[in-house]
C-alpha cells in the first residue's frame, strides 16, 4: 500500500509539474490569439476608414466637377448678354490716362489741370463708363493680368464722386490688395484667399434679380455674388512707381485676350465705373 501511495504521489507531482508548464504556454497562446484578433479588427477598421475616405474624396471630386460644370454653363448663359463699355473722360480722375478709344486706362502720377465738373471723380482715381443701365442683364470681362491691386464693382449713378466712393452707400465691389488678398465689400466685409490670382474676371449683373456676380473666367469659378440692386465698379489702384502700371483694357467678350467690359444695375440708372485706389502707410 505504501508503494501505491508513493506512485500516486509521484503521479500527482508529475501532473502538477506538467500543469505548471502547460498553463503559461496556454496563457501565452490565448494572449497571442487575442492580440491577433485585435490587430485584425484594427486592420478591418482602418480598411473601412480608408474606403470611406476614398468614397468621400470621390464624392467631393464629383461635386467639384459638377459645380464647375454648373458654373461653366452659367458663364455660357451670361456671355449671351455682353455689354460694350467705353470710359467717360468727363468722369475720370485728373491723374488717369484714357486711350483714344476709351477702352484702356492707367494711373500716371501726373495731375492734369481739368475742369472740376460735377461728374468728375476727384477724391480717388476713379472713372465711370459713358453707358448707364436700368434694366436687363449684362456681362463683361476684365483682364487683370499683371495688376497687383484693383477693385471691380458696381455703384449707383448717384454716387458721390467728390469723396471716397468706397465709403459711400450704393457701392459694391471686390478688391484685390497685397497681390493675393481679396475683400468683398459686403456687410460685413468678406475676405477671400484664392489659390490662384485670376487673370481675367467676369462680371455679371442681373438688374431685375438684384444680383452682381464675379467669376474667375479661366478657372470657371465663382469669386463672390452680391444680391442687391447694384451698379458695376472696378479699381486698378495707383501705379506704385511703375510696379502696377499695366492698363485695364475694355474689349468685347468672347475674344482672345478679352479685357475690361463691365456692366451694372440698380433701381436707379447705373454707370460703369473704373476705380483706382492705393494704400498709404
Amino acid at each position: 500500500s505504501f508503494t501505491l501511495v508513493t506512485r500516486l504521489a509521484d503521479l500527482l507531482a508529475s501532473c502538477l509539474r506538467r500543469y505548471r508548464l502547460v498553463k503559461p504556454v496556454e496563457g501565452l497562446n490565448m494572449k497571442i490569439k487575442r492580440m491577433k484578433k485585435m490587430n485584425e479588427e484594427k486592420m478591418k477598421r482602418m480598411k473601412e476608414m480608408k474606403i470611406k475616405k476614398m468614397n468621400h474624396m470621390k464624392r467631393m471630386k464629383e461635386k467639384i466637377k459638377e459645380m464647375k460644370m454648373k458654373t461653366m454653363n452659367e458663364m455660357k448663359m451670361m456671355q449671351q448678354f455682353p455689354v460694350d463699355v467705353t470710359l467717360d473722360s468727363l468722369t475720370a480722375h485728373p491723374e488717369l490716362v484714357l486711350s483714344d478709344d476709351g477702352k484702356q486706362v492707367y494711373h500716371s502720377d501726373v495731375w492734369k489741370k481739368l475742369p472740376d465738373n460735377p461728374e468728375r471723380c476727384s477724391a480717388c482715381v476713379d472713372v465711370l463708363g459713358k453707358q448707364s443701365f436700368s434694366s436687363g442683364r449684362f456681362y463683361s470681362e476684365v483682364q487683370l493680368k499683371g495688376k497687383t491691386d484693383w477693385t471691380l464693382g458696381v455703384v449707383e449713378e448717384s454716387i458721390n464722386r467728390k469723396r471716397n466712393i468706397a465709403m459711400s452707400p450704393g457701392y459694391w465691389a471686390v478688391i484685390l490688395r497685397d497681390e493675393n488678398e481679396y475683400v468683398a465689400c459686403d456687410s460685413p466685409p468678406v475676405i477671400h484667399h484664392l489659390k490662384c490670382v485670376p487673370g481675367k474676371v467676369g462680371v455679371f449683373v442681373d438688374y431685375e434679380g438684384g444680383v452682381v456676380s464675379f467669376y474667375d473666367v479661366d478657372a470657371a469659378a465663382l469669386i463672390y455674388s452680391f444680391t442687391h440692386k447694384l451698379h458695376p465698379f472696378f479699381n486698378t489702384w495707383l501705379n506704385c512707381s511703375g510696379k502696377n502700371s499695366e492698363p485695364l483694357i475694355i474689349c468685347p467678350v468672347n475674344q482672345q485676350g478679352a479685357c475690361i467690359v463691365i456692366s451694372s444695375s440698380s433701381q436707379r440708372k447705373l454707370k460703369v465705373i473704373l476705380k483706382f485706389m492705393c494704400h498709404y502707410g
